[in-house]
Order: C-alpha cells, then structure tokens, then sequence
C-alpha cells in the first residue's frame, strides 16, 4: 500500500499552488553584457567547492540567491548557454550524462531548484499563509541564475516538471530564454482543473493529511529507502539496466538531508499552478517536444496534443524510452539538444545584448 501511495504521488505530480503572475511586460527587463566566451564566475557569488572529473571540467558550486545557497554544476568555454533543469524528486546530477558531451561545444549549467538536491530547503512554514514552492519561485530563479550566473540568455532543456519551470521562466522574462527543449514534461494530471467536481474534495482531504498529521512524515519514511527509491525508478524507465546503484543514490541521497521532509509534504499538499496547455501559448521563443514513449507517467498519446501549439515546431518520438530521456537514452537526447541549439543560435546570435 506505501508503495502504490508512492508511485501514485510521485507519478501524477501533486504540485506547489501558483498565484497568477504579472504580465512579461510589467517586469523590469534585464541587460546583459555581451556574451563573454571564457566561462568565469564572480567569486562574490559563487564558491568553487569542488571539481569533477578534471578532464572535462565539471565543476560544482554554488551561488547565493535572496540569501539561499543554491548548488549547480557547470562545464565549457564556449557556444551557446544550456541550463539543464531537472524533474521531481531528482537534481542536477540527473544530467551527469548530458554535461560532458554538450559541454564540447556549449556552455553548460545544471541547477538545483530550490527545495531540491543540495540547494537550501527553507521551512515552508515560516512563509506563513504564503506559498513558497511555486512555479513562479523556481522560475524566477531560473531567470535570476541566468542574469546573475550565466550573464546571458541561454536554451532551457527541461525534464518532468522542470518543462513547466521552464516555461514559466520563458513567460515571465521572454528576452531571456532563446528556446526550450522540453523532455516528457509533466501533464500534471492530478491539477484541481483536470479532476472531476466530486474528486477534488478527496484530493484536498489526503493533502491534509499528508501535511498535517504524522502520517506524512511516516509516509516519506517509508519510500525514502535505497529499496523504494529503485523501485520507483524502475517503474519509470523503461531500461531498468539503467537504474543503477549510482542513480538510486543520486536521487536518495539529498532526500535524507535536513528539511527535505518538509518540503516533499508542502509540495504534495498543492495541485494548483500553470498547466504546460496555459503556457505554451504565451511562449515566445521555440520550443521543441521529446517524447519517451514508454513513459507509464506521461502517457504519449496526451503528450502528442501539445505538438499542436504554434510555439512547438516539432514532436520527437524517442523509441523504448521512459520518463527520463536525458539519464535512459543520452545517446538519443544529447545529439536532439545540440541541432534544436544550432538551429536557433543562428537565427538569434546578435540578439545576446538585452535591451
């Protein structure tokens, strides 16, 4: 029963509540320098904490957001910025696959969405009435790393419910992002506006008590073990040789830490927010479409609606595969990131100064 709850909660997506934001147009706009070609980071914000695998030149560190410590990873000199933004439950590590191979001809950073990895988990308790694991949190972040960090505009390829991130990011600041790749991005299915009139009280009815009583914290005691986490993992990929030792940890690991408890039940207490379908109209830039089509969580066959919006240019079907595209079949995605970003970093490469 404790693992049909998990794959339940986990698959469908019970996600922060979203207050409707500002128009792009009553943001202030950014302005970004001319890209400078040679990766450095400035050492008031970030820390260098420590290199991996030299050869390659993946570092992580950390940068300093609204007084957080955020964790990312980064590799490249040069070309065109990717930020990778992972899906639920997982972290930048998710993209250990991806960041070498773009990073030949890319400048590359995965991010830790604040409440994720090992990014500060700030008490969703002390916001009050207010909710602080939103949409729009994660995507102002997103924009802020890109100005603060990145110094440039840059591609979002996104996973899960990192695509509705992205898309909100791209929303709120259009000047920012040049295009997005999104990679079985969330239907989030269990949404308040997808459920039937006499379901929705139910849903508000297990949130509360998942939230507010001990059942909640019982509840992630139970499924944050090497034993659960494998077998969700296996439930999503299609490959499951692909669920390793290494990857159960990855996703384990920042689960254990202090704060992730409470986070996991605040995030599971919301099924309000942007829907992809509300986004996608209001996308400036292009936006490509990947698909696993053995993702038992995102079932294809709705995925292929959204191929229908103006914004999306095309709907890539990626054969025997599952939820996780970029961890499963990087043989797949790495080539599909790098054409979608040379395509449209040619249409789009005297624009990087930002007015």
């Amino acid at each position: 029963m404790v693992m049909a709850l998990a794959s339940s909660i986990y698959t469908t997506h019970f996600l922060p509540h979203y207050r409707p934001s500002p128009t792009p147009s009553s943001y202030p706009k950014f302005h970004f320098p001319q890209p400078n070609r040679i990766f450095a980071v400035s050492s008031s914000h970030n820390q260098i904490l420590s290199t991996q695998n030299a050869d390659l030149q993946v570092q992580t560190r950390t940068w300093n957001w609204k007084g957080y410590s955020v964790r990312y990873q980064c590799s490249g000199n040069d070309g065109p910025a990717l930020v990778l933004v992972h899906g639920f439950g997982a972290n930048s590590d998710h993209w250990r696959k991806n960041i070498p191979a773009l990073a030949k001809s890319h400048r590359v950073y995965s991010i830790d969405l604040i409440g994720y990895g090992y990014s500060d988990k700030p008490n969703p308790r002390q916001f009050g009435d207010d909710s602080f694991y939103t949409f729009e949190t994660w995507a102002t972040q997103l924009n802020e790393f890109c100005v603060d960090v990145i110094k440039d505009e840059a591609f979002f390829i996104c996973n899960s419910i990192g695509g509705v991130v992205g898309l909100q990011a791209a929303v709120l600041e259009p000047q920012i992002c040049r295009g997005i790749l999104l990679l079985n991005i969330s239907l989030r299915m269990l949404h308040i506006k997808k459920q039937p009139w006499y379901g929705r009280s139910f849903i508000r009815s297990f949130q509360r008590l998942l939230r507010d009583t001990a059942v909640g914290k019982f509840f992630f005691k139970a499924i944050a073990t090497k034993e659960s986490v494998r077998n969700i993992l296996c439930q999503c990929y299609h490959d499951t040789s692909q669920v390793t030792d290494e990857l159960v940890q990855i996703i384990l690991s920042p689960g254990l830490e202090p704060g992730a408890v409470e986070v996991f039940l605040e995030f599971i207490c919301y099924s309000g927010g942007p829907l992809p379908e509300e986004l996608l109209p209001l996308v400036k830039c292009p936006v490509l479409i990947a698909w696993g089509d053995k993702d038992p969580w995102e079932p294809i066959e709705m995925g292929r609606n959204y191929g229908n919006f103006d914004s999306v240019e095309d709907f890539i079907v990626l054969p025997n595969v599952g939820h996780c595209p970029q961890d499963e079949a990087p043989d797949l995605v790495n080539p599909l990131v790098e054409s979608f970003v040379a395509r449209h970093a040619k249409s789009s490469s005297g624009a990087s100064a930002i007015s």
